[in-house]
């Protein structure tokens, strides 16, 4: 197969990931993170009265026509109150978020007011109907389309949600995520390495990748370089689960069984991704199972899992939005020609003296160099065959998009 580029292997993809249908009451403290499985609609208004803005006086505008008007202060208002009716020439204390009275049609800061006893001398020049006021519905109004099916919930979404008196909300129930590792040399921390050893943090970056998109992650251990206990594994692991996640075992080794097995109990729809680093990317199905095989250097699995199985999962989840956000940065390299793979750099975002932004790639860009991934702020983005100078504007992936 040749080298897909990104944006067309997501084209090809999308269209043939099966879908979550069934769905979940949850509560809203377990929402986050989730998506939406139906439309949520406001029940009632928000703010559900007109309410005070300020701390202040609330009275009727028409009362203040002339200088010097005094008006007496009939009633104390807080929060959570309901006052009586407001008649010409009286005021009414009132506090940031209480229901303003039938009558009056303003609220003046306590900043602009005098008080002697119980009279009020209002000392602004001119109030406006309306003014220092919150409708009824002015935030939210009954019947409104609040958030939309497949729309995932974000904290502030659960705030939101909770304004309008809900409780729970429907979702999309979780993935089954089975992830595997594969290699002889790989031993979980804690245990002392050997001769030839190193320890599967492959595993534990996939995991804490897979718990951010709240999904169910089911631990099929540590694949062993063998194509037979691969055949059985994976089958086994597809007949749990919605999805099939491995790293290592899919280029072109001798030991690398992965791509063999799925084209032997499924079928491959892509391999070998036209990115750097990443090339060695396979998705396809286990039977009836979605499987994606990230490579297993550290920073390949890292950028595959962000760019290509995160939206994947998310659209299998019914989420209408997929892609990270983007932003374009200078740069504050130089770089010769890409080649024909784009480029994915770890970069730091810098400031210059007058506070302007610029990319500045870690200096060592190898696909084995995890330490990278903490040190970066994300992605700067190399089109293939294009030359970097200093200015150049460059598409930046900031790793807060990726990773929530």
């Amino acid at each position: 197969m040749s080298l897909t580029p990104i944006d067309t292997a997501l084209e090809q993809l999308v269209p043939l990931l099966p879908l979550i249908t069934e769905m979940e009451r949850v509560l809203l403290e377990q929402a986050t993170g989730r998506v939406l499985a139906d439309d949520c609609v406001s029940p009632i208004d928000v703010p559900p009265h007109r309410n005070s803005a300020m701390d202040g006086y609330a009275l009727k505008s028409t009362d203040l026509g002339s200088e010097n008007i005094q008006l007496k202060i009939t009633q104390r208002i807080a929060a959570g109150e309901v006052g009586q009716q407001l008649n010409s020439g009286e005021a009414a204390r009132i506090f940031t978020g209480a229901p303003v009275p039938e009558g009056a049609d303003a609220v003046v800061m306590q900043e602009n007011c005098k008080v002697s006893g119980d009279v009020l001398c209002v000392l602004q020049q001119h109030v406006k109907p309306g003014e220092n006021l919150r409708e009824a519905g002015d935030d939210i109004q009954a019947g409104a389309l609040i958030l939309a099916k497949g729309h995932r919930l974000k904290p502030q979404d659960i705030g939101l949600l909770a304004s309008i008196g809900l409780e729970s909300v429907s979702v999309t129930r979780k993935l089954r995520v089975s992830l595997l590792t594969t290699g002889d040399e790989l031993v979980q921390p804690g245990t002392k390495l050997e001769a030839g050893q190193i320890y599967n943090s492959n595993y534990f970056t996939l995991h804490a990748l897979l718990k951010s998109l709240q999904v169910e992650v089911l631990d099929c251990g540590i694949l062993a370089d063998d194509f037979e206990g691969t055949r059985r594994a994976l089958v086994a692991a597809a007949e749990r689960s919605d999805c099939v996640i491995t790293t290592g075992g899919v280029s072109v080794g001798e030991e690398d069984h992965v791509k063999a097995v799925v084209e032997l109990e499924g079928e491959l729809q892509l391999w070998k991704l036209a990115i750097k680093p990443g090339k060695p990317l396979a998705c396809g199905k286990i039977a009836t199972t979605q499987f994606f095989g990230l490579p297993g250097n550290p920073v390949s699995a890292f950028v595959t899992f962000a760019l290509v199985v995160r939206p994947c999962l998310l659209r299998m989840l019914g989420g209408k939005q997929t892609a990270p956000q983007s932003f374009q940065v200078a740069a504050g390299f130089t770089a010769s020609a890409s080649g024909e793979r784009q480029e994915y750099l770890r970069c730091q975002l810098a400031q210059d003296a007058e506070g302007v932004a610029s990319l500045q790639p870690l200096r060592n860009q190898s696909s084995g160099v995890a330490a990278s991934l903490s040190r970066a702020d994300g992605f700067g983005v190399v089109p293939p065959y294009t030359a970097v100078t200093i200015g150049d504007n460059l598409e930046f992936i900031p790793f807060s998009e990726l990773l929530n």
